[in-house]
């Protein structure tokens, strides 16, 4: 299934990934259909890629002229990035980020606001939910989208709303002035395609959440795109807002991928505005969940949202990654009437979108999944021992 993740128009995309080689560790690709090529003459890491001026044209040029050493077949890559069944001596795709900063924007659809109500009105129990449900839409109705946020229009309903009782913190940062923006996981720690995914295993109600994702570079200029999983324990946050660390930051929780897409004559942030995105959950037991989250949805715009994430109050030597948020809030009963859904160790998760592919992995526990152990002082040493040997990948694939 992993060899066929690429975008519809593969062929005309300039897509960006990072290959783990054996004995050299993380290197910094570019990917077509049929092949996986080095691009450490451009740049050593994803970060410092993202960095160079008039980006597209240098790396689309640079692969073109045929000095970008072929390190591995992408679909050979690709199939070998099940974490399942991986051949360890083999190439597989990681998260395409490195040393960028990897950060969130929360409610930012009205779904997903509402649903982040729910959550807070039922204190995390799932087995609430459906009541607050009704109770929550039949005090503030569900039409919201048309509520501008931080505009006259939205200070007046939460006035209305603070007289009923029914402000909420999620309701602040959806319809008012400043979006949430929080750091959903440390640089080096997000798992790519075919990886298996954690939910920590004190969690009753949890749920993924199918998200584009901007990749911008020290700058603040947003350069390309990606899709992720922001994977969320629902009862944690419900719970207290204060959880939200952990109910968003465990092992394997951050999935990124399967590659950045560059912005070129081919694909901008007018099509990422633009984007559908596509989920399904598979389980073991043959329950079935699809949905589908569109952007043009959101409350927000995606560059307004990195210009809160990042600009003269919050820099990123580094660059970022920033999670756009979801629509798709899953309330589709799964263990009985009125219990919602909750994942299983087992799910497999695909999230689809037509011109960045498709990202897929299975869920674990965050105790059980891989532990992280390659991080920046890894990823420095190998770069260091690469330099020191003047070490090629030309001619390994």
């Amino acid at each position: 299934m992993l060899n066929t993740l690429l975008p519809q128009d593969a062929h005309q995309a300039l897509l960006i990934g990072r290959l783990w080689v054996p004995d050299f560790g993380a290197v910094v690709c570019a990917v077509t259909p049929e092949d996986v090529f080095d691009l450490s003459q451009l740049a050593p890491t994803s970060s410092q890629l993202l960095e160079l001026p008039e980006l597209a044209h240098q790396v689309g040029a640079f692969v073109r002229s045929g000095q970008a050493p072929r390190l591995a077949s992408t679909p050979e890559a690709l199939a070998n990035s099940d974490e399942t069944c991986r051949d360890a001596a083999q190439a597989w795709f990681m998260a395409p980020c490195d040393l960028q900063a990897v950060k969130a924007a929360g409610v930012t659809f009205v779904a997903s606001m509402l649903e982040r109500v729910i959550e807070e009105q039922a204190r995390g129990d799932a087995s609430r939910a459906e009541a607050v449900r009704q109770a929550v839409v039949a005090v503030i109705g569900d039409n919201l989208r048309s509520v501008v946020p931080g505009s006259p229009e939205s200070a007046r309903l939460k006035e209305v709303l603070l007289a009923q009782g029914m402000w909420s913190q999620y309701l602040e940062v959806g319809i008012g002035p400043d979006a949430e923006i929080f750091t959903k996981a440390q640089p080096m720690s997000s798992v790519g395609p075919g990886a298996l995914v954690g939910i920590h295993p004190g969690s009753q109600w949890n749920n993924p959440e199918p998200e584009i994702v901007l990749a911008a570079n020290s700058r603040g200029e947003v350069v390309g795109a990606s899709l992720g999983n922001d994977v969320n324990l629902r009862d944690f946050e419900g719970r207290s807002a204060l959880l939200l660390g952990k109910a968003k930051d465990n092992n394997a929780s951050c999935a990124i991928g399967p590659f950045i897409r560059l912005f070129d004559e081919n694909f901008d942030i007018d099509d990422v505005r633009q984007c559908e995105l596509s989920l399904k959950v598979q389980g073991p037991e043959g329950f079935v969940m699809q949905g589908s989250s569109a952007l043009s949805q959101i409350s927000r715009d995606p560059l307004d949202l990195a210009g809160q994430a990042m600009g003269k109050y919050h820099q990123y030597p580094d660059g970022m990654l920033l999670f756009l948020g979801t629509m798709f809030a899953p309330t589709q009963d799964r263990h009985g009437p009125g219990q919602g859904f909750t994942h299983v160790v087992g799910d497999v998760v695909s999230i689809s979108a037509p011109q960045l592919g498709t990202l897929v992995n299975q869920v674990s526990t965050s105790d059980q999944a891989p532990a992280w152990t390659y991080g920046v002082g890894a990823l420095m040493q190998d770069l260091t021992k690469r330099q020191r040997q003047n070490l090629s990948l030309a001619g390994l694939a």
